[in-house]
C-alpha cells in the first residue's frame, strides 16, 4: 500500500484522536495528520459526536480538518458549502420521548443541529461527563417535549443497559442504536451509520471506498472500519471493532495512528 492509493483518511475523537488517560491529542497524531495532508490525503474527523460539541477537542488540534461526519454519519459537512443530513425519523423521535417520560430516571442526551441538550442530570451522567476530562462539551438542560416537536432531532444518547436498549429498540422500526461508551447508546436511524457518512464525502469528490483509511476504537466505528479500504483499530480499542479491522495499532497513547500510517507507508 502506498501514499498514492490513499485519498481520504477518517478518524473518530474520543478514544481514537484523543487519549481517554491525558484527554490531549498526541504530538504524533498530530504530525501523522499534517503528514497526510503533505501528501496529498485529505482528512476527516467522522464521530458519534454532534457538531455542537466538536470544538472543545477541534480547538486544540493545530490541524485543518477538510470536512466532518458527525451524529455517526448523520451529518456531513466541510468548509466548501457541502452539506448532507439525515435527521431520525419523528415518529421514533416521539416513541423515545413516551418512553423516558415512563422512566423517569433515565438520562438522555438529545443532538440538534447547532444544539445539544440532556433531560436532566444524574450521577452517572456526571460520572461519565466527568470522565472525559476537558473533552467534555458544555452541558445543557432542555424539556424534549417541546425541542423535538420544532427542530431536527439526529440523536438521541440514553443513559441505558444492552437489555434496556433492546426494549427500547423494539418499540423503533427505524432507529438501531450503536455505543461507543458502555453507559449509554447512540440511536441513529436504521439505515445510517459512519459508513453511509463516509459513502457521502466518496460521492461528492469521486472516490472508491478503496481509496480510503479510517481510525476508530468503540462500537459505533464497526460499520467505519469494515467499509474503508483500510480499517484500522487503536490498541486500545474494544473487542468488536478489533475483530473486524483490518489491521490493530498501538493504542492513542503509544503512537497508533503515526504507526499505522508508516506501516501502510502513507507517510
Amino acid at each position: 500500500m502506498t501514499a498514492i492509493d490513499i485519498k481520504a483518511a477518517f478518524f473518530d475523537i474520543d478514544g481514537t484522536l484523543t487519549s481517554f488517560t491525558t484527554h490531549v491529542v498526541p504530538q504524533s497524531t498530530i504530525d501523522a495528520l499534517h503528514g497526510l495532508q503533505s501528501n496529498g490525503v485529505k482528512i476527516f474527523i467522522c464521530t458519534g459526536r454532534p457538531p455542537a460539541q466538536m470544538s472543545v477537542v477541534l480547538n486544540t488540534i493545530p490541524v485543518d480538518f477538510d470536512g466532518i461526519v458527525g451524529f455517526n454519519g448523520q451529518y456531513c459537512v466541510d468548509g466548501s458549502g457541502f452539506l448532507e443530513k439525515h435527521a431520525l425519523d419523528a415518529t421514533d423521535v416521539a416513541t423515545i420521548v413516551r418512553w423516558l417520560d415512563e422512566h423517569e430516571d433515565i438520562v438522555a442526551c438529545i443532538g440538534e443541529e447547532d444544539y445539544v441538550y440532556f433531560n436532566h442530570s444524574n450521577d452517572q451522567m456526571r460520572r461519565t461527563w466527568a470522565s472525559l476530562g476537558k473533552t467534555a462539551p458544555d452541558v445543557f438542560f432542555d424539556d424534549p417535549h417541546v425541542r423535538t416537536a420544532e427542530h431536527e432531532t439526529f440523536q438521541m444518547s440514553p443513559y441505558i443497559s444492552r437489555d434496556q436498549e433492546a426494549e427500547l429498540l423494539s418499540l423503533l422500526p427505524n432507529t438501531r442504536g450503536v455505543r461507543w461508551h458502555p453507559d449509554f447508546v447512540d440511536l441513529i436511524p436504521a439505515d445510517g451509520g459512519k459508513d453511509r457518512g463516509i459513502q457521502r464525502f466518496l460521492d461528492h469528490y469521486g472516490w472508491s471506498k478503496e481509496q480510503t483509511i479510517s481510525f476508530g476504537d468503540g462500537g459505533n466505528d464497526v460499520d467505519m472500519l469494515r467499509f474503508t479500504g483500510i480499517g484500522v483499530a487503536m490498541g486500545n480499542a474494544t473487542e468488536e471493532p478489533k475483530a473486524v479491522a483490518d489491521y490493530i495499532t498501538d493504542d492513542v497513547d503509544h503512537n497508533g495512528i503515526w504507526n499505522a500510517l508508516k506501516h501502510f507507508d502513507i507517510i
